[in-house]
């Protein structure tokens, strides 16, 4: 869409801040920030977003709550599950990235829970000078509500409107199963995770997708609880009708799983070989050391606070995306002679 059909289509309902950002080629919170904290932007893009709202006829007015000279300096860092080690990483990446800019990062933890989530957002928002959502359960309409309150990036989910940042599934995804192809396993099963999670949709649809590119066999179990506790828990209907290759949602899931393997016997990788995704256990530990999809955690959080902070800009329309690269340890190795209804046995 040109320039000029930005101006013409807005010209027949109300401009927004989206409008703006869509036509100066920026995001929402850097409009945002243009008008309530100008110091924050270039003098460069301040003047063309100023310019391209004139001629949308945008006129900004200040949320009621925001109607303050000063800011506090404090960030909000919202992640799904405190006690899973790929938000430790994000958290330390974000609080790495706000410390250079003299910013304290307070941690909420929303236990998996939407409700929690969506109250303790609420609480926040008139504290913070911004808002990173890891992982977020709430819907598109109430995140944009928080984004039209508070600067926001949302992580591990696009959003065409609203700053993100996500890891390349797809990539990781296809990696996984060509590696597992590579190994000679024909039998995939995909363990998933939260149900309604934009990342497990993306994982299932990449693996199905792949596994027929390469003439595998693949089935989806779940969802589960994306913890061990939810990896142990899918050993049982995997069981009953077992396959050699197993990819898990995330690592928890997948230690989980071959933790609960063992204690019936069935070995890894001799019997079964797992991959997991994220590269958030300590490599240190677990038995054996998991093979799993890498990403980035560190940069997700620094990338995030970022954004918030102005010394990056988000592509506009669009969501930043992050590599993501495999990983292989000793999880996963050739099939073994035994067919995988032995394993039921």
């Amino acid at each position: 869409m040109s320039h000029d059909d930005v101006l013409s289509d807005s010209a027949v309902r109300r401009a927004t801040i989206y409008d703006v950002a869509a036509a100066a080629d920026v995001s929402p919170s850097t409009v945002s920030r243009a008008f309530s904290k100008p110091g924050r932007v270039s003098a460069a893009t301040a003047d063309r977003i100023r310019r391209v709202a004139e001629a949308l006829g945008y006129h900004h007015t200040p949320h009621p709550r925001l109607q303050t000279s000063t800011t506090t300096g404090m960030l909000a860092v919202v992640v799904a599950d405190l006690t899973n080690p790929f938000f430790l990483d994000i958290i330390r990446g974000a609080r790495h990235e706000a410390s250079l800019r003299r910013n304290t990062v307070l941690v909420i933890d929303a236990q998996e829970s939407l409700d929690d989530e969506r109250e303790a957002v609420q609480r926040v928002a008139p504290f913070v000078d911004g808002i990173v959502l890891a992982t977020s359960r709430m819907n598109e309409s109430a995140i944009r509500s928080v984004a039209r309150q508070r600067a926001l990036v949302v992580l591990n989910r696009p959003m065409p409107d609203v700053p993100s940042v996500v890891t390349d599934n797809a990539r990781g995804m296809h990696l996984a199963v060509e590696h597992l192809a590579r190994l000679g396993h024909r039998t995939l099963t995909y363990l998933a995770g939260p149900e309604a999670s934009w990342a497990d949709s993306m994982r299932w649809r990449s693996i199905a997708e792949a596994a027929g590119e390469l003439g595998l066999r693949v089935r989806r179990l779940g969802p589960f609880a994306p913890t061990a506790e939810g990896g142990a828990a899918a050993v049982g209907d995997h069981l009953a009708r077992p396959s050699t290759g197993v990819v898990a949602y995330n690592d928890l899931m997948a230690m989980g799983f071959i933790e609960e393997l063992a204690a019936r016997g069935i070995r890894t990788p001799d019997d079964v070989s797992v991959i997991g995704f994220d590269d958030s256990s300590d490599r240190r530990f677990g038995d054996p050391v998991l093979t799993t999809v890498a990403v980035p955690h560190l940069v997700l959080g620094r990338f995030a606070v970022q954004i918030l902070l102005g010394t990056r800009s988000a592509p506009a329309g669009r969501p930043a995306m992050l590599q993501a690269e495999l990983v292989v340890r000793r999880s996963t190795t050739t099939p073994a002679e035994r067919t995988p209804q032995r394993l039921a046995s």
